[in-house]
């Protein structure tokens, strides 16, 4: 399971309600900044999440509108929140900007206030743990380096209680040993088989997120058959060329993308002030009904096979 804090979901520029490109997404006791726009680190109070853990930042591109609110964030880290070590991925070419605003902008000269790797990546696995991991992959927007996050839970086999049950299998150790596949023997001698109380393999969720965009049809194998897809909808279709021209998406291509792939559901950000929202949402939903127009501050909980939602914003859309 992953959840999806919206911090920002404005194109380019903030309107009224709606702040530059951000999202927080957790899993356990890991958070990961995906972004940081101008203004993030007050929407990370106003979300409730506060600094805490708040450690390890992906930047898709280089783009201002999607890293500007560094600056800030780590001012804040400078003088209010402490923690051990800071670390920002992202494209090398990202980076080399996001060097230069935090340590000649912020920091110019001094050191930072605690240990800050800035890690560049390429395409392929860069995190995991033990139920869990994160792949870049590369993104097609304009002239810059851009990348995607695809988040995905390891494969498990689930552990079946009721054939436990019949078994005799006391609750405990001994079925956690079972879970991790390795068998046991009961205390009147049976021995017992991890096999005898997992059922089949299932894949774990699919978590994918993709930032600025300007095509899709690289994208689909990635995206296939993602629990959840957060993506842009700059543009409507009426204006495809401008979105073409500016290698942004419209809501169509996005919604197109998400039929193509099998996508059980459908996160439209990155939402351009000159249109309204219930209009992004007619063209998404004529083509993949799964959508969702999200705003600031909205949460979302992502399962493989099922979505649940938990609104946080005061439920007024542009």
């Amino acid at each position: 399971m992953f959840e999806i804090v919206f911090l920002g979901t404005s194109a380019s520029a903030p309107s009224v309600r709606r702040g530059l490109s951000s999202q927080v997404i957790l899993h356990g006791e890991h958070r990961f900044l995906v972004d940081c726009g101008e203004g993030t680190q007050r929407q990370i109070l106003a979300a409730g999440i506060g600094f805490k853990k708040l450690n390890k930042i992906l930047i898709t591109h280089g783009h201002l509108d999607h890293i500007l609110g560094l600056a800030g964030l780590l001012s804040t880290f400078m003088r209010w929140e402490t923690i051990d070590h800071l670390q920002i991925f992202g494209p090398r070419s990202a980076l080399e900007r996001v060097d230069d605003l935090l340590t000649r902008v912020v920091l110019r000269g001094a050191a930072p206030p605690m240990a800050l790797d800035l890690i560049p990546l390429l395409p392929g696995k860069f995190f995991e743990e033990d139920d869990f991991s994160i792949t870049a992959f590369p993104v097609r927007h304009r002239a810059s380096e851009s990348l995607g996050y695809l988040f995905e839970e390891h494969s498990r086999r689930p552990f079946l209680a009721e054939k436990a049950d019949a078994l005799g299998i006391p609750a405990g150790p001994v079925r956690r040993e079972l879970v991790q596949g390795r068998a046991i023997t009961l205390a009147d001698g049976r021995r017992i088989n991890p096999e005898d109380v997992l059922g089949e393999v299932q894949r774990g969720t699919r978590l994918v997120h993709v930032g600025d965009c300007g095509e899709t049809e690289s994208l689909v194998e990635v995206v296939r058959d993602a629990d959840g897809l957060v993506i842009e909808a700059t543009y409507l279709e009426e204006e495809r060329e401008m979105a073409r021209q500016f290698s942004h998406l419209t809501a169509r291509m996005a919604a197109e993308l998400a039929r193509k792939a099998g996508v059980k559901r459908l996160f439209l950000t990155h939402i351009s002030r000159r249109y309204r929202e219930k209009d992004i949402l007619a063209e998404a939903q004529a083509i993949f009904p799964e959508t969702v127009v999200v705003r600031d501050l909205d949460v979302y909980t992502v399962r493989r096979g099922e979505e649940t939602q938990a609104v946080v914003s005061d439920g007024s859309g542009d």
